[in-house]
């Protein structure tokens, strides 16, 4: 039996890298849901206050990475508020309007409209700003891999 949860937990974890790719998975919530799996079906024993007070800073850690990611790529290529807030609704409905390619055009063509419509800018300014929503997007989910890849280490030498 111990073989059937190891393969639900990983298969979490594998969720929650899959959430960097698709952002209406929660990738957080997968991640730590495998922490709290293992607990429940073997032992929080192992899983100590330290482990916990790590895992929490290390997700307040993902969520400040993905803000400024985002705010960084947007505001590298002369974006303002309008195209970060376009980027995120484009990232939300994006991949149900156009699946697999709304993962980018979503923030691309949010971030242009939020551009255009909102700041008035120039097609030519919301474009690049659009560019840096992308830029911003894949620096994100990069940089989120990373640190769920730690956290992941971190769980399997605790336990």
């Amino acid at each position: 039996m111990e073989v059937v949860y190891w393969i639900i937990i990983i298969a979490l974890f594998v969720i929650s890298f899959i959430g960097l790719i698709y952002p209406i998975i929660p990738s957080v919530l997968f991640l730590v849901g495998g922490f709290l799996l293992y607990g429940l079906l073997f032992s929080f024993e192992e899983l100590t206050f330290l482990f916990w007070i790590i895992t929490i800073l290390f997700v307040i850690l993902l969520f400040v990475a993905d803000y400024f990611s985002n705010l960084l790529g947007v505001k590298k290529f002369g974006g303002s508020n309008a195209s970060i807030w376009g980027s995120t609704i484009g990232l939300l409905i994006g991949p149900f309007i156009i699946p697999v390619a709304g993962i980018i055009l979503g923030p691309f063509l949010g971030a242009i409209l939020g551009e255009l419509l909102v700041k008035r800018n120039s097609l030519k300014a919301s474009i690049k700003a659009g560019f840096g929503s992308v830029v911003g997007l894949f620096s994100s989910a990069f940089v989120k891999g990373i640190i769920q890849a730690v956290m992941i280490i971190i769980f399997f030498i605790f336990i």
